[in-house]
């Protein structure tokens, strides 16, 4: 086996076929110097009081007709003439369209609200780590707020009879849409908003209200802006954050009408009394106040708490996403426009959100992802020791987190969730105090693929470390890439697996006394200049969060089977309210 650099990539060849040339066809066109054939019904008619003449018989010649006989002559450059109308009616069809375009796109981006991502506070939103090809994930804060900052949010949200317009909101909806590097899968975690938190000193870039830091609810960030909603949740997950979207009450209806509705399905007869939502049992296209009545619904589904609101609305999600990928969706372009309005209507973002040609990019990365490697999940919590009314993070979230973070996707190529893999095997090398100047590293390619062992040298070599690196080939081809020792090189061994992103599972001591690091470079890892992340650990990353994939269409809601609603003061499961409250309409047929 030889290790020679990339070989070059071979001269495409062209093969030119030497065909005969065609033969040039004149459609309806005579020969030179003869006059061109009418038919009975193609000929123009005659002016004055000319005779009328018999119709030319197709096979048999034409006289020339005699002066003054009556015959308009045929225009000269009459083709011309239409070609010229023609081009100039194209001309000012395409201006207007232009011009339509142009006015559509200016609207849209006139509609947007953006505000900065951080207040400017430190590191408030984390950064992401690029791929072996320079690529970087996507982590979108998606939060549905509560506020009643204007009238048509009051109406439909209710309370303000008492309290007015209000000032300030919270997060009722708050979710991490993590999008990998690749664009080959996503996921969704909900966070619930009665989970308590350490909410970090920050600022409202735009109101000037400011926080000095407390613990409390994390949907309770958003009061001091939506930076400030940001950085509670990175400090909270350790993800980082790169945008967020802010949706109201009343861009919840306008989306859901925008799109013609949303398919949802519950699994029993529900009344929520709160959000008043109120279903048959089946399936029901979910449109304006119906759409925002599900997926505010948090006491008719589960077990009446917030998690039962986020597994809903994961649903409702789905529906959407599959919808959006079904086929004709997107391609009425009235359909488009009203979506589009009512979207950037809706929505306040970052300022690197800030326009449509942003968002289009952000939607077209979405779309790139197959509904089956959407993963949709809840964050692990347990019941707060203080107050069994609100949540903490459970020991679990911590991998789930990471997860998102090291950009590991929850499903394979399949879109079935992924193989559990052991906490060893992932664990990254720890870090050690030699210097990476003072260790060379013997690198051999013991895959098929030429190259690899010069690759990767160099990006040790890149990284500081020693000039006696040098390569070589391994004496046969290996599935797993290693990474020796000799006897006191531990450390050394450990500064350069940390360098390459190399679990330390992959160390091992030689038996040889004294010698340096040889690094074999197995067929587990063909490309790329980092060690591949190791497969998430899915059971432990997906433990007690409810994770489903958006392409399962047949999941329906589970209504709450514990008194969680009340009629005339009763409390009632929801179907019991349900079927008592005949006089009040469904939300849907």
């Amino acid at each position: 086996m030889t290790d020679p650099g990339d070989a070059p990539a071979g001269n495409a060849t062209r093969s030119h076929a030497r065909g005969v040339p065609r033969q040039r066809h004149t459609s309806g066109s005579a020969p030179s110097g003869s006059a061109p054939s009418r038919s009975a019904t193609s000929g123009s008619a005659t002016s004055g009081s000319a005779p009328s003449r018999p119709a030319p018989s197709r096979t048999g010649s034409r006289a020339r007709p005699k002066a003054g006989a009556g015959r308009r002559a045929r225009p000269v450059g009459r083709g011309r003439r239409i070609l010229r109308t023609a081009a100039i009616s194209l001309s000012v069809l395409v201006l207007a369209t232009a011009g339509v375009g142009w006015w559509f796109y200016e609207h849209l981006n006139g509609n947007l609200h953006s505000v900065p991502l951080t207040d400017g506070s430190g590191d408030s939103a984390g950064k992401e780590k690029a791929d072996a090809f320079g690529r970087t994930p996507i982590n979108l804060l998606v939060v549905g707020s509560d506020g009643r900052t204007n009238a048509s949010d009051c109406k439909l949200g209710g309370g303000c009879s008492r309290t007015g317009v209000q000032s300030g909101s919270n997060a009722d909806v708050e979710m991490v849409m993590h999008i990998s590097a690749d664009r080959s899968n996503a996921t969704v975690m909900s966070i619930p908003r009665d989970t308590v938190t350490t909410v970090p000193a920050c600022k409202d870039t735009e109101t000037g209200v400011s926080t000095h830091g407390y613990t409390g609810m994390v949907n309770s960030a958003l009061q001091y802006g939506p930076a400030c909603q940001v950085a509670t949740v990175h400090r909270l997950t350790g993800i980082p954050i790169d945008h967020f979207v802010k949706l109201d009450f009343s861009g919840v209806v306008k989306m859901s009408d925008a799109v013609g509705g949303v398919s949802a399905c519950v699994d029993n007869d529900v009344y929520d009394t709160y959000s008043h939502l109120k279903l048959a049992r089946g399936t029901h296209t979910l449109k304006g106040v119906a759409a925002l009545e599900f997926v505010r619904s948090r006491h008719g589904f589960g077990d009446g708490s917030d998690l039962g609101r986020t597994y809903s609305q994961h649903i409702f999600l789905s529906s959407m996403i599959r919808k959006f990928k079904s086929a004709g969706t997107l391609t009425d372009p009235t359909a488009v426009y009203h979506l589009a309005d009512a979207a950037t209507k809706a929505l306040t973002v970052d300022t690197g959100l800030g326009s449509i040609r942003k968002l289009i990019g952000l939607a077209a990365d979405v779309d790139k992802v197959p509904a089956k490697r959407i993963t949709f999940t809840t964050m692990q919590t347990a019941p707060d020791p203080g107050d069994s009314n609100r949540l903490v993070p459970a020991a679990t979230a911590q991998s789930l987190f990471a997860t998102i973070a090291n950009d590991q996707s929850l499903t394979n190529a399949s879109g079935k969730k992924t193989a559990a893999a052991s906490a060893t095997a992932k664990a990254p090398a720890s870090a050690s105090a030699v210097p990476a100047a003072q260790i060379a590293v013997t690198v051999e390619n013991g895959t098929t693929v030429t190259g690899r062992a010069s690759a990767v040298a160099t990006a040790l070599l890149d990284k500081g470390f020693g000039s006696g690196t040098t390569t070589g080939n391994a004496a046969g081809t290996t599935s797993t890439t290693t990474l020796a020792y000799g006897s006191g090189h531990k450390a050394e061994a450990q500064t350069a697996a940390k360098a390459l992103g190399l679990p330390s599972s992959h160390l091992k001591q030689s038996d040889a006394t004294g010698t340096g690091l040889t690094l074999v470079i197995g067929t587990d890892w063909t490309s790329g200049t980092a060690y591949p992340a190791a497969p998430a650990d899915t059971k432990t990353a997906t433990a007690d969060a409810h994770a489903e994939t958006a392409d399962q269409s047949k999941t329906c809601a589970k209504v709450s089977p514990y008194k969680t609603v009340s009629l005339d003061g009763v409390a009632m499961t929801p179907t019991q309210a349900y079927r008592a409250a005949t006089g009040t309409k469904d939300s849907a047929p």
